[in-house]
This record gives C-alpha cells, sequence and structure tokens, in this order.
C-alpha cells in the first residue's frame, strides 16, 4: 500500500505524482535502476571528487538530527550529492512559517512531519537513496537508539549533523558523539544573521556571537569537552538597526505558565527571527564540510585557539592561590588539591568572562583568583589536620572565582586575604555589584557540570 503524504491525504486519495516517484524508489532501492544514469547525474560530482571519493560518499551514512531550515537544505544537498543511506530525525511537523526557509517543502506538505515531507520530496530527485525516518525528538535518554547502525548491519553513521535549535539536546547530542567518537558537525545560530560572508567552518572552541553558540559551548565546557568538533556559526555581530530575538508579547504571560506555550517541555517559546536564506548556506555549508570529510578531500577550518598553555598557566596560578590562601589558616599547609580543571578554567576565562578582567576590563596577562576571604577555611581534610596521609582539598567552586590581571589579583589578595579587607572596602559598588551578578549566573550554570 502506498502511503499518503498530505494532512488531509487519505489512503484512497493519493498523489498520482507521489505514487510514481515511490514506486520508482521502491525499485531503484531495490537495485532496479540503471547505474549510468546514476552515474551521469552525479557526473560533476564524479569529476571533481574523483572515482574514489564519490564511491565513498555513496556509500556514506550520515544521520541529520533536526530537518528544519539548516537540516533540510543539509540533507537535501547530501540527497543530491550521492549519499546514499541518510536517517533524519525531527519529531516536529512543517506548518506556513517554515517555507521561508525550509529546502523543499510545500503548501501542499504543510501539517506533516518534515521528515516525511524531505524523504517525499528527495526520493523524486535521487529514488536510489535510502532513508530510514525517525520522528520523534532527540535527547540524551534515546541517543544510543536514534544513533544507532544502519538498519539491519553493523555500520555506525560516518557523520552525525547537529541541526538542533535547542540548547539541552543540542548539548546531549554533541556530548554524545564526543564521547562515542562519532564524527559530528553542530550547526549554531542562523537566526538574526543577515551578513552570508561572515558564516565560517571552525572548531567549536572558536564560535562566537551568537546566544546559540556560546551557551552550547559554555555547556559542552562545563562537561569536559573544550574542542574537537567541527562548528558552521556566523561571526556577525548585532548592531543598531539589525534583527534581535523577539520577546514574548506580555499577553502570553498572563495565560499560564511560559513553558507551557512551548511545542514541548523545556523548547523554546520565543519568536527567533529569520532571514530564510541563512539557514540555507549554513545547512549547505554543513553538507560541503561532510562531503569533503568523507571523501578525503582537502579542506581546511578555522584552527581552535591556542589558548591552552594560557589556561596552563591560570590553573597553575589558582592552585598557588588557595594553597597560599590555605596556610594562613594552616601553617604549613603543602599539597593541597584544587577541584579545578582545565576545561573549568576555559570555560570561566573564555565564556564567563570573556578573557577580560572584571575589574578593568583588561584582556592580557589574566588569572582567576578567589573573590571573597572564607570565614573559616577553605581546606578540608579526609582525616586528621596533622595526618601526613589525610587528603587535603580546596573547597573551591567555580562561582568562588573572578577574573583579573595577574597584577590585581595579587593587590587583591594582599588586601582581601591577608589584611582580611571586605571586597566593598576594596572595590566601589559597581564592581562589587557586576561581580555579585557574574557569580550568580556561574553558579546557575554549575548545575550542568
Amino acid at each position: 500500500m502506498v502511503r499518503g503524504f498530505g494532512a488531509a491525504s487519505t489512503p484512497t486519495a493519493v498523489d498520482k505524482e507521489d505514487a510514481r516517484n515511490q514506486a520508482l524508489a521502491q525499485r531503484a532501492q531495490a537495485g532496479d535502476f540503471d547505474e549510468e544514469l546514476i552515474l551521469e547525474q552525479l557526473a560533476r560530482n564524479r569529476v571533481f571528487l574523483g572515482d574514489d571519493g564519490l564511491a565513498k560518499l555513496r556509500d556514506a551514512f550520515v544521520v541529520v538530527v533536526g530537518c528544519g531550515g539548516v537540516g533540510s537544505h543539509c540533507a537535501a544537498s547530501l540527497a543530491r550529492s550521492g549519499v546514499s543511506n541518510i536517517r533524519l530525525i525531527d519529531f516536529d511537523q512543517v506548518t506556513l512559517s517554515s517555507l521561508n526557509r525550509h529546502a523543499v517543502a510545500t503548501l501542499a506538505d504543510v501539517g506533516i512531519p518534515k521528515v516525511q515531507c524531505l524523504e517525499r520530496r528527495l526520493i523524486a530527485i535521487s529514488p536510489w537513496v535510502k532513508f530510514d525516518l525517525r520522528q520523534e525528538k532527540f535527547d540524551g535518554d534515546v541517543a544510543a537508539r536514534l544513533l544507532n547502525p544502519w538498519k539491519g548491519t553493523d555500520r555506525k553513521p560516518d557523520y552525525v549533523v547537529d541541526a538542533i535549535d535547542n540548547i539541552d539536546t543540542k548539548v546531549a547530542l554533541l556530548k554524545y558523539c564526543h564521547d562515542n567518537k562519532l564524527p559530528v558537525i553542530s550547526s549554531m545560530g542562523a537566526g538574526c544573521k543577515s551578513d552570508p560572508t561572515r558564516i565560517i567552518v571552525g572548531d567549536i572552541a572558536t564560535t562566537t556571537d551568537d546566544g546559540l553558540s556560546r551557551s552550547t559551548r559554555r555547556r559542552l565546557k562545563l562537561q569536559g569537552v573544550t574542542a574537537g568538533i567541527p562548528a558552521v556559526y556566523s561571526t556577525e555581530r548585532t548592531g543598531e538597526g539589525k534583527a534581535e530575538l523577539l520577546p514574548l508579547p506580555e499577553e502570553e504571560f498572563q495565560k499560564g505558565t511560559v513553558g507551557d506555550l512551548a511545542a514541548m517541555p523545556q523548547f523554546r517559546v520565543r519568536i527567533l527571527p529569520v532571514l530564510g536564506t541563512m539557514p540555507a548556506i549554513f545547512g549547505l555549508t554543513v553538507a560541503n564540510h561532510i562531503i569533503l570529510s568523507i571523501t578525503g578531500y582537502p579542506h581546511d577550518y578555522v584552527p581552535a585557539k591556542g589558548r591552552d598553555k594560557m589556561y596552563e598557566g591560570i590553573l597553575n596560578y589558582v592552585n598557588g592561590s588557595e594553597e597560599k590562601l590555605g596556610r594562613l589558616f594552616h601553617p604549613g599547609l603543602i599539597g593541597l588539591k584544587t577541584p579545578i580543571t582545565l576545561n573549568d578554567v576555559a570555560f570561566l576565562s573564555d565564556d564567563l568572562y570573556s578573557g577580560r578582567s572584571i575589574i578593568s576590563g583588561i584582556p592580557t596577562r589574566i588569572v582567576l583568583v578567589r573573590w571573597e576571604k572564607p570565614e573559616e577555611t577553605n581546606v578540608s581534610f579526609t582525616g586528621d589536620e596533622n595526618d601526613k596521609d589525610s587528603q587535603r582539598a580546596s573547597k573551591l567552586r567555580l562561582s568562588d572565582l573572578v577574573c583579573m590581571t595577574k597584577e590585581e589579583a595579587l593587590k587583591h589578595e594582599r588586601e582581601v586575604f591577608k589584611e582580611g579587607k571586605k571586597v566593598v572596602e576594596v572595590y566601589d559598588a559597581d564592581i562589587v555589584d557586576k561581580v555579585a551578578r557574574k557569580r550568580a549566573e556561574i553558579a546557575e550554570l554549575e548545575k550542568y557540570r
């Protein structure tokens, strides 16, 4: 029985063109399709990539998570380019507002699942491509099942596409792929962007200038992922006259719990302005990177920041500062362990403090230092304090630390730690308030650590 695609379709009212396309696709996927026709359709790719490159592409298995503006253009390009096994994952349906940016959706597709819409249109272009449709929301609990090998085989994905615009599920996908060594590329925010010349491919550590990339990067760093994931992002900055995230209208708040307005729990409810061309460019850039990677075609993207040495220096400063502070409470203390990692340092220095002193805004010679002196001690012991085998550990939390220049930190340690001054005696009210807000933000984010 041929499946009906349209929202208003009935089993007996199948579009004739859909029926013809499905019949051809069934034959093609069963091997009943002239190989010469396929090679002719892919001739330009074949000349560019070579026979070996095209063969790798045609054998590839790619998973696209998120089939909206970015994901649909990516999937369409992959199918047109020769990728023969594509899994599509998305819980949502095509809406009228989807049509300004979706790669293939038409009015006839409004109301049907996005994964079905893509299959419906793409088998009319590349009937030999096999699709595996998963109409459900991705999250960490179902990651192993949704990213499992191609049906009936042990073939793992050659690449996974993150085209998700929800931070929780985006982070869950990237963390799972990172931990399980699945090649993945992430698309950051195309919303509110308008300059195609600012779109680049770079390591996720280098992403800048949009809320989605900033939040994703922060969450990943808290979970130990600081680099190693390619991402498509824009360096375009906001400015006067440019589109911004639209606030939820006041009348919507009056209807009840704002979270209830989302399509699903914990999903966004605000309206994101999107210029229809930009998700397309993001999606095509993602597809381009995958094609080059799978075929082995030479390519480079912006290298990650060479900041590891800087992070190590900051971590050493934190460790030294905590030990010196500990000796004020426990003279002769040595061997203090501090529960801070390089990932934590990268998260705090780059993502929370933007690589600048919170005191002066200076971006050079920055360190992290405890803001307030503890009332009693900054050290915990696993046994007796005088037992040489007792572990000595700092009670330091991420939200205790602030970013300063080294010169500012030395002055801070002298006045606040050694002389016992309160921070309100050392800094003006604006600085104290700014630090308080920043520390509250860090404390809120620590739950994702």
